[in-house]
């Protein structure tokens, strides 16, 4: 008998000591939260032709919409970055996503499009600081060898929304019109503020959901993944010459160094023109269906999900290539996505009626664009450390939002000049074309020297 209860008792300490998973439940929480986040301005671009009719808007004037909401978001990462690493994310994490949900129900009151113009600068700025906490969250709870899973399921969300989006707002729109898909959509976000405030900390340690042995995995397995030196990356022969693979570079260590950074702003270049392309589509797609190829508003619904659903591949796919298939390499994938996304423009502005080929043709258009988007915030990783990373991460992120900022307004006064899509298609090409001229200029740096970079 005292056999079996000692048995027992040490069961049950094994049991007390078995690390929680619970770092598991904040990757959802943020996945969740990005979903929200993603939604509620992804919205605006299948409203938009009906917003249009309603305040009687030039096609310039609609872009605009679109396009200040990027300005409000671009102003914020920065700011918040700096304040998050004083106070931790958690807070200012809640209030963003109380804040961002508060503008969305009231762009469903605007009067005018010039109201409905600030409060989409205000949703902007309240969603900028979110997404930057979110990753500092990731990057505190996680391990370095799950980070980088944590961080594809985590931006792998804002394609979830883009499916889901579209046909959720057609079903609200056609029994309540555009202004309740703004209501509806503030509801997630108000009940997310207060979940996430409750059940989310700035660091494992600080929640009572997450065991001494879960902290003691986290931590423990990033000083082993540090202390083990990077394995030689083997030569890819003509690929690396035409990469311009670059080994033993210094990484960049103070933040000087990172805004004196040519490779840096080489891929802050090649982020904007290529966001050019991706915001520009995601804004206008919907009233092109609807406007120039006469679709009714279910069937604009059902193709208007269809880029994402081929982003959520290629956003996937594409890292798992530049990880394995070439080895660490970033560029080939860049590459490759410009080639892939040029011909498809042209595709798109000669398509014939076929309701068939346009649905391929959207389809393939989403998973050539995504195939790379993730590597454009990858690339400073391999050149900063975790001091200067944040820097690069936000110069990155926010020549992104800028040029969501302009494309939608300067494919608006296209529509507006030209009267037809194909021009906007056209411009859209030649953006893809600037990229793949900055990408030459980008070196592939391969272990790099210095202080830790990860």
């Amino acid at each position: 008998m005292e056999i079996a209860n000692s048995s027992i008792r040490v069961l049950f300490q094994n049991n007390l000591q078995r690390a929680t998973r619970y770092r598991w439940v904040i990757l959802l929480l943020t996945v969740l939260f990005y979903l929200i986040n993603y939604a509620d301005r992804a919205n605006i671009g299948v409203v938009l032709p009906y917003v249009k009719k309603e305040f009687a808007l030039t096609n310039l004037q609609a872009g605009a919409l679109a396009s200040f909401f990027f300005l409000g978001y671009a102003v914020t990462q920065i700011p918040a970055g700096l304040i998050m690493g004083r106070i931790g994310a958690r807070l200012i994490t809640s209030l963003s996503v109380l804040v961002f949900s508060v503008f969305t129900f009231f762009i469903g009151t605007s009067s005018s499009a010039r109201m409905m113009k600030l409060l989409r600068l205000g949703l902007g700025m309240g969603e900028g600081p979110a997404v930057t906490g979110a990753a500092a969250l990731l990057k505190a709870w996680f391990p370095h060898k799950e980070r980088a899973t944590a961080t594809g399921i985590y931006l792998s969300a804002s394609q979830i929304a883009l499916i889901s989006v579209p046909p959720v707002c057609v079903a609200i729109m056609v029994h309540w019109g555009w202004r309740m898909v703004f209501y509806v959509f503030s509801v997630p976000g108000i009940i997310m503020a207060a979940v996430w405030y409750v059940f989310v900390r700035n660091r494992p340690e600080e929640s009572p959901h997450c065991n001494v042995r879960e902290q003691e995995y986290i931590v423990q397995s990033s000083v082993e993944a540090r202390s083990q030196e990077d394995p030689q990356a083997k030569s890819m022969g003509w690929v690396d010459v035409f990469i311009r693979v670059r080994r033993g570079m210094k990484v960049l260590d103070t933040n000087s160094q990172v805004l004196r950074s040519w490779t840096i702003w080489a891929d802050c270049i090649v982020t904007f023109f290529i966001s050019m392309c991706q915001y520009g589509m995601w804004t206008w797609i919907p009233s092109y269906l609807v406007s120039e190829r006469h679709l009714s508003m279910i069937k604009m619904g059902f193709l208007a999900a269809l880029p994402p659903c081929g982003s959520f591949i290629g956003f996937i796919g594409g890292g798992l290539a530049s990880d394995r298939l070439w080895r660490g390499r970033r560029k080939p994938m860049m590459f490759l996505t410009v080639i892939a996304a040029v011909p498809m423009m042209y595709l798109l502005a000669n398509a014939p009626a076929s309701q068939t080929i346009m649905a391929i043709l959207l389809f393939l258009n989403g998973l050539a664009m995504s195939s790379s988007m993730a590597l454009y915030l990858t690339y400073p990783m391999g050149l900063t450390t975790r001091k200067t990373v944040p820097t690069a991460f936000a110069m990155v992120a926010t020549s992104g939002s800028l040029s969501g900022f302009v494309s939608p307004m300067i494919a608006g006064y296209f529509l507006d000049v030209f009267k037809t899509f194909s021009a906007v298609f056209y411009f859209f090409a030649l953006a893809l074309a600037l990229a793949f001229v900055f990408i030459m200029a980008m070196v592939e740096p391969l272990q790099t020297i210095g202080a830790e970079t990860d």
